[in-house]
């Protein structure tokens, strides 16, 4: 699954103006805005840098030392000849060392090729828990945006329930000053207005609490102007096979992924715990410049430089079976693994599956509902000429524009349901 990076930038201030969003800029909002996001994309960061540092140690390194010693005065070592009087070791008080080590590893049991490795590994772990971020973030925001479009669509309808209300209780006080209706009738329609209002206050609330939830899924201040302007549509639905979806799944999801990654990891470690059976190789260069130099004889108080070439072998002959439980260890953490994989597999086919069902149910419920409200509509038709003809009760005409009022809302219900259970479906098989 391709990395997108997203603007770290600082937010800037949000204008008080009404910011209409699409889902899309919704979406894109959330995704600059997320601190969860933004840790991980951090996380990716320090990954990449830990592969570049484990990376170096298979280069040379080079360092340097300097260090200057005041010795205790001693007599010098003269060697007296027929010949002369000749200072061999003479008494040099002050000595002055500077030295390079050039180092380059050979060979360390693959340990080295193990830690760029599992650094490697490391950094597409990091992406992985990036996007399993990043696609979290886009199911929340979807969520939020659609909760927000039912709530103000349910505040619609109660509007447009006022409206027909007030329509009715017009004519039912034409009606009873006609005296073809009792003052009965005109109060049913009275109190179920009263009903309606009071709903409509709590549809409000119900709205702006979505506003709310849908800023804080943004990363916005919460005071922010926000409005929506997509519309649920539900397009027909396709003949969705679930074994596609679940293989899809398999192959996209980054839990799924992240789980394969620590198993690879798993493997790795055992070959880094099995370097310690294999000899570390190394070559060694040093340059010495140094007053006095030992290596130099007869011993002067000046400076001189020396060189020197050295291989280096060593092996771990006995240490108590260290690499041997080390090695053990490594295995336990690759069966570990290796269980959490097919765990985190039963997981996705279960989220899967309940999101392939979720999805059908909401796709009935949409035709069942459409069904509905033509039929509520119709009887609410015929419901409301015939009381303007003084042919039945107010009650008759209530019980119409309730059941239309419920058919409309379970229509506008499960539209959303529709919407949100499209996006988990979507954020079941790794796709957005």
């Amino acid at each position: 699954m391709a990395l997108i990076l997203v603007s770290l930038l600082p937010r800037s201030t949000y204008s008080q103006d009404k910011l209409m969003l699409t889902l899309d800029k919704a979406v894109e909002t959330g995704l600059a805005n997320n601190k969860n996001l933004k840790i991980a994309y951090y996380g990716l960061k320090g990954a990449e840098a830990k592969l570049n540092e484990t990376g170096t140690s298979r280069l040379p390194s080079l360092s340097a030392s300097l260090v200057y010693t005041r010795l205790s005065e001693v007599d010098p070592f003269i060697l007296a000849t027929p010949f002369g009087t000749f200072d061999i070791s003479p008494s040099i008080l002050n000595s002055y060392t500077s030295k390079l080590t050039l180092t380059q590893p050979i060979f360390t049991g693959f340990k080295l090729n193990s830690a760029i490795n599992l650094a490697e590994i490391g950094v597409e772990n990091a992406k992985e828990d990036f996007n399993k971020n990043r696609d979290d973030v886009v199911l929340n925001v979807k969520s939020a945006y659609w909760n927000m479009y039912k709530a103000k669509q349910f505040a619609a309808l109660l509007d447009e329930n006022i409206q027909q209300i007030n329509a009715r209780l017009k004519d039912a006080k034409n009606l009873f000053d006609q005296g073809l209706i009792t003052r009965n009738d005109v109060l049913k329609l009275e109190v179920q207005l009263s009903d309606i209002l009071y709903r409509k206050t709590d549809a409000d609330n119900a709205a702006e609490l979505a506003k709310l939830a849908l800023n804080n899924a943004m990363g916005l201040p919460l005071i922010t102007e926000t409005d929506i302007t997509d519309k649920a549509e539900v397009s027909e639905m396709a003949n969705i096979n679930l074994t596609d979806l679940i293989n899809t799944a398999k192959t996209n999801r980054p839990e799924i992924k992240s789980a394969g990654l620590r198993m690879k990891a798993g493997e790795t470690n055992i070959t880094m715990a099995k370097s310690g059976w294999y000899p570390q190789v190394a070559a060694v260069g040093n340059y010495n410049y140094a007053r006095p130099n030992q290596r130099i004889f007869p011993t002067k108080d000046e400076f001189k430089g020396t060189w020197d070439l050295s291989l280096s072998v060593s092996f771990n002959i006995w240490n108590w079976m260290a690499t041997s439980y080390q090695t053990e260890q490594a295995e336990v953490q690759l069966e570990q693994a290796k269980d959490g994989y097919r765990s985190v597999e039963d997981l996705v086919v279960l989220d899967v599956t309940q999101s392939y069902l979720g999805l059908k149910q909401a796709n009935n419920k949409v035709k069942i509902s459409e069904l509905g409200v033509k039929q509520a509509a119709e009887n609410y038709r015929l419901t409301s000429d015939r009381f303007k003809q003084g042919l039945v009760l107010s009650a008759d005409v209530i019980d119409a524009e309730v059941a239309l009022l419920q058919a409309k809302t379970n229509l506008n219900n499960s539209t959303v349901d529709y919407m949100i259970s499209l996006a988990k479906l979507n954020r079941a098989i790794g796709k957005q």
